[in-house]
């Protein structure tokens, strides 16, 4: 059971992030009934240190605090990130060896990373810098759409806001499903919330670049323009003036993709942009962008960013007429 909780920053110290992390850890709830715990804010060096929006924070601990706490959240900062430094990474080292939990919040996996921690292991970040991660350590399986990932004792989540997840979560382990929805509700969040980083990220609609073949450039600008045409294989190889397969081979030579899967992704990127725009209804935004009926909206909506139209809706659109 948690009692002792540690939150490790460095310069430039991410503001929002300490502050869900203090406002989850660091203060007594209004019931009396939910848990509280000993909490600090540690460095190398008990100085004030600059924040990402300018303010200074000073930590209460140095990282001789660290070999206490049942767990300890690593923050980071917004690339370029500063390399941690060698008595960080021991000290993590060392509190992982004697069994404590390990978090980190958005980049802080890189500093969990360097220390060696997510070898083997599963681990997200900010699915801006999850190509980054990967790269960084080939020995760890990212997972760019995750708001937050558990694999044993080690836990890693997305960006800003992810962390406020990542928080209840491990409260919610140690306490209940009942106890995280208390505390949820004193801090005005979803106790849980449904999909992943995908319904975050920004896509344009848009023909792909296809080097040196301007008549297939031009037609896939015709097939984003047109989302609610024919857009069979058939259809777009008939205005390509090529069979089927000869159209497919060169589609995925130059793209990557199969014809079905770009227009799959085109017309759900267009219903999302519709979803936030518009008050269309369900069945109107699955007509215009050529999904046809509300279902296959819906299938081929999930299978894209892990959500219903409704709930990306609610999250991010305008309401339905």
């Amino acid at each position: 059971m948690l009692s002792d909780v540690a939150v490790v920053v460095a310069a430039p110290v991410p503001a929002f992030e300490l502050g869900i992390v203090s406002e989850l850890f660091g203060l007594r709830r209004l019931d009396p009934e939910l848990p509280s715990y000993r909490y600090a804010v540690c460095a190398e060096q008990r100085m004030p240190m600059p924040t990402s929006t300018g303010f200074r924070v000073t930590p209460t601990h140095t990282l001789r605090r660290l070999a206490t706490a049942d767990l300890i959240i690593v923050t980071g900062a917004a690339p370029p990130i500063p390399p941690p430094t060698p008595a960080l990474l021991a000290a993590l080292r060392r509190a992982a060896a004697r069994g404590a939990r390990l978090a980190a919040v958005c980049t802080g996996a890189f500093v969990l990373g360097e220390a060696g921690l997510l070898e083997g292991r599963r681990a997200t970040t900010h699915w801006g810098y999850a190509d980054d991660l990967a790269a960084r350590h080939p020995g760890t399986t990212v997972d760019p759409d995750s708001i937050y990932v558990v694999d044993g004792p080690i836990a890693t989540s997305a960006g800003a806001s992810a962390a406020i997840d990542l928080c209840l979560h491990l409260i919610r382990a140690d306490h209940g499903a009942d106890v995280a929805n208390r505390v949820a509700r004193e801090l005005v969040v979803p106790a849980h919330r449904s999909g992943g980083q995908s319904q975050f990220t920004r896509t344009p609609v848009s023909a792909p670049q296809l080097p040196g073949s301007r008549t297939l450039a031009d037609l896939l600008d015709w097939a984003a323009a047109h989302p609610d045409a024919d857009l069979s294989v058939g259809a777009l190889a008939a205005r390509a003036a090529m069979s089927p397969r000869t159209f497919a081979r060169h589609f995925a030579a130059a793209t990557g993709s199969s014809p079905a899967a770009w227009v799959r992704s085109q017309r759900v990127r267009l219903a999302e942009q519709m979803l936030e725009r518009d008050g269309a209804t369900i069945a109107a935004v699955a007509r215009r962008c050529g999904l046809g009926s509300p279902d296959t909206l819906r299938r081929h909506f999930r299978a894209v960013r892990g959500v219903s139209p409704e709930q990306y809706r609610t999250a991010f659109g305008a309401p339905a007429r």
